[in-house]
């Protein structure tokens, strides 16, 4: 996974005054911290930040930022967007180091068909991201899980998912990830026979229940 430069700017100003000032001016107010390193107040330009997170690795892009000739590695983190227009107002930027694994989120792609949906199953998507554990450049763009031997009523789980080579996830394995429903109304096959074979054998049970009872109480009225 490749990083990139973003130039970014100092900023001594704090409040909402001079921050809603620098987003008029074409910049996002943003913060700059970890690594055990002093917190960094800066500002950065919205139209190259918006560029770079619409991009293929998105939030898990490596930026490095050059603050006043110096280049921090950094990832973008606790993204705010104005709830309306949906621009960038507020972004923190955490240290990485390039030898040291992280946490992030990648998106779960489902690839294949699925032989369930061809009998008219539904696939259903219950998961759509996934917590992983990566040196930075090892974080994948996104993991990809393959459906095409699900039959109707089959599911997928976490651990059903291949991993990149020093890539490792910290979610429950059993966590449900896919699953082809049926649809309402209808069975599985194997159910219907196995639901029927019990309802028949509940009557013929019943039936010869009610036949002894009957028997029974004939015999006594006959002897008194």
């Amino acid at each position: 996974m490749a990083d990139t430069i973003l130039i970014a700017e100092q900023r001594t100003e704090r409040g909402s005054g001079p921050a809603g000032r620098l987003r008029r001016a074409g910049r996002v107010p943003a913060v700059v911290y970890g690594l055990a390193a002093e917190s960094v107040s800066v500002s950065v330009p919205a139209r190259e930040l918006s560029h770079i997170l619409a991009g293929e690795s998105g939030v898990n892009t490596l930026i490095t930022l050059r603050v006043d000739g110096d280049d921090v590695l950094t990832l973008a983190r606790q993204i705010q967007r104005n709830p309306v227009r949906g621009d960038l107002e507020h972004v923190d930027f955490v240290r990485v180091r390039r030898d040291v694994a992280v946490a992030a989120e990648v998106p779960i792609h489902l690839v294949g068909e699925a032989p369930g949906v061809r009998d008219g199953g539904l696939l259903e998507q219950q998961l759509f991201t996934l917590t992983v554990e990566a040196k930075p450049e090892d974080i994948p763009n996104a993991v990809e899980l393959d459906v095409s031997n699900l039959e109707m009523g089959d599911q997928l789980r976490v651990q059903d998912i291949p991993l990149p080579r020093g890539v490792a996830t910290t979610q429950d394995p059993e966590e449900t990830v896919a699953v082809v429903a049926v649809p309402r109304g209808t069975g599985l096959p194997e159910e219907e026979g196995e639901e029927a074979a019990a309802e028949e054998g509940a009557a013929a049970e019943a039936s010869s229940e009610g036949g002894g009872e009957s028997g029974g109480e004939s015999g006594g009225e006959s002897a008194e």
